[in-house]
């Protein structure tokens, strides 16, 4: 197998009197086909490790690999095409652009590869089947429920079949029913063979994951996948 994600001393550190340790010391490797789930109460610093394994942020030291790339070493322009080309983000309050259609809000998923707009819908009508809502295409995002907006999400991290996908308590907007299929639809899609990280602070949604992390404290204290 091969390590689309190595993280390895990790640390954290915003300055303050005192400072705050936000991540202290993490290691851990998350290995392609992975389904993997980061669980903690708030303040556990789960958060701020999505953001630094997901190159929105920098580690004040250690080192983080995103598909083999020290992401350290790279320049703010090197780091966002990163991203854009390796890694898709699913975020808890959606961030789609209401007044544009379903279509449109995924193919913004391919807008800084440079892709052209005819192949960008294309791809954006291949992840929306995906997902399950090729019926929905054309209708404006916020004409949809908060299930069907967080699954248009899911296609727009996916449309450019990343390598990496984080997604950051993706039903915790949702109710019971919504969120049950928004898990389903991960497994769906990590079946298929995209490696997901999710992050979240329900015991329910971190048992959908075949391996856990669980962080307290800026630490990780138990990884099923390995030595915590």
């Amino acid at each position: 197998m091969t390590a689309v994600l190595d993280v390895r001393e990790a640390w954290k550190v915003y300055p303050g009197t005192p400072p705050v340790e936000s991540v202290r010391g993490v290691s851990f490797t998350v290995e392609r086909g992975e389904l993997t789930t980061v669980v903690g109460a708030s303040g556990s610093g789960k958060t701020t490790l999505l953001n630094l394994a997901a190159g929105l942020d920098r580690p004040t030291s250690g080192t983080i690999r995103i598909a083999g790339h020290p992401i350290e070493n790279l320049s703010d322009r090197m780091l966002s095409g990163l991203r854009a080309h390796r890694l898709g983000v699913v975020f808890q309050r959606f961030h789609l652009l209401t007044h544009l259609s379903v279509t449109d809000n995924v193919a913004m998923g391919l807008l800084y590869r440079g892709v052209p707009a005819g192949l960008r819908r294309a791809a954006a009508s291949e992840a929306l089947e995906r997902v399950g809502l090729s019926h929905r295409a054309g209708h404006r995002a916020d004409r949809l429920s908060g299930g069907e907006q967080q699954r248009v999400a899911i296609a727009r991290a996916v449309v450019g079949r990343p390598e990496l996908v984080f997604a950051d308590e993706p039903t915790g907007n949702l109710d019971s029913v919504s969120g049950a299929g928004v898990l389903e639809l991960l497994g769906e899609l990590n079946r298929d063979g995209t490696t997901i990280v999710v992050i979240t602070h329900d015991a329910k949604v971190a048992a959908a994951g075949r391996r856990l992390i669980e962080m307290r404290d800026g630490r990780i204290v138990r990884d099923s996948g390995g030595t915590p």
